[in-house]
This record gives structure tokens, sequence and C-alpha cells, in this order.
């Protein structure tokens, strides 16, 4: 499948997703754009690829899933990227969630880190085939963050985890945002923004469910 091929196919579906998405969720027109954009199933396992445009997640191997489109889209709607912003990811996963962020900061400026090599192999490749070769990931422990490329302005757990990684925190800017699953074994969504003192302003976005963060 080529660049072009990618983002042709299925483009109907896509665009069909994103409207229902955005029409049950209210996120953004940025958003909604954003996941009418990145094609879904290229990401998904082939014998999985008839269910790309189904809002829920699917096996992506290792015990891993890609998350629901309207997850993907409540999470990039509540961190309001803006372009140029510096975003930090713990979960590469597929790519799929890395992508839809690109769409709305850029790729060059979307950080990625993956605990499993192969997947972190996998994203990589696919994400320069499908164009998004700048998005930079690595592979490590994501409770480390990323600190070559700290300060970002944005963090987001693409994995559940009991509380936020103190590296993370500390690598976000003041006024900077963090989002994700926090809590075992319920898992929350909160958003918090980072204070000039360093702690934390949290909200409850709701009860959600994730994998577990590895590490």
């Amino acid at each position: 499948m080529t660049h072009a091929d990618a983002f042709d196919e299925r483009l109907e579906e896509r665009q069909q997703l994103a409207s229902q998405v955005a029409s049950r969720t209210g996120v953004s027109d940025r958003v909604e754009t954003a996941l009418a954009t990145v094609p879904r199933h290229a990401f998904v396992p082939p014998k999985r690829q008839h269910n790309a445009y189904i809002d829920r997640p699917l096996p992506i191997g290792d015990g891993q899933t890609i998350s629901a489109p309207h997850m993907v889209a409540i999470m990039a709607d509540l961190l309001e990227c803006t372009p140029g912003e510096k975003v930090l990811e713990i979960g590469t996963g597929c790519g799929y969630h890395a992508a839809v962020t690109a769409e709305l900061v850029g790729p060059e400026h979307v950080y990625s880190v993956e605990y499993s090599p192969d997947l972190a192999a996998n994203a990589e490749d696919r994400l320069e085939e499908l164009g998004y070769g700048e998005i930079s990931i690595r592979t490590g422990d994501g409770r480390k963050g990323w600190d070559a490329h700290a300060p970002y302005d944005a963090a987001y757990l693409t994995c559940g985890a009991p509380e936020f990684p103190e590296a993370v925190v500390g690598q976000i800017r003041p006024g900077g945002r963090l989002l994700g699953p926090l809590g075992s074994p319920g898992q929350t969504l909160i958003h918090a923004e980072k204070r000039d003192n360093g702690t934390l302003e949290r909200r409850a976005e709701g009860a959600v469910r994730f994998v577990t963060m590895r590490g």
C-alpha cells in the first residue's frame, strides 16, 4: 500500500466515522478533520482491517490495542494542542494516535515512547510510509518520559497508570497540560494543568478502560 493509496482508500468511511464521532462527542472541527484525514485501516493488522472504521478498540498484537476513534478524538480535543506545540506521547502502540496528534501540531513536534521494541519498529515503519516520518519514536520505559526533548507543551498517556509518572510531569513546562487514564483497578481520564510551582490542577473527565502501562 503506497502513501497515496492509504489516504485515498476508504475515504468515505473515514469521513463518515469522523462526522459521527464529532456529532456524538462535540469535539472541535480541527479534531474532526484530523480523524477524517488519518487512514486508520493502515494501522490495523490485515485480518482486522474490515473493522477499522467501526468505533471500537482493536487488537494490534503483543497484548496491546488501537484505541477507539472516539477516545482518540476526545483526548485530542481535551489537550487543545495548537500547531507548533511540542507533545509527548507515552505508548506509541501502532502509531495511530501519534498520527492524529501530528495532524494537529505537525509531525516534527510529536515525540513518542513505546515499551515494546517490535511495536515501536513497526509503528516507525508505518508512519514513515504514510508521510509521518518526522514523528520521533524511541523504545523505552514510558515512566521515564523522554528528557532529551523537554520541555513539552503537553503530554498524554495511551495506557493506564496509577499516577502521572513523576519524570513526565517534570518534563512538562509550567502551564502545560497532561492527560491520561489513572487509577487501578478502575481508571478515570484525568486532565491536569501544571502550575508554576510544579503542582497539578486536575479535573476528572469520566471513567475509561485502557491497557496497563508496562515497565
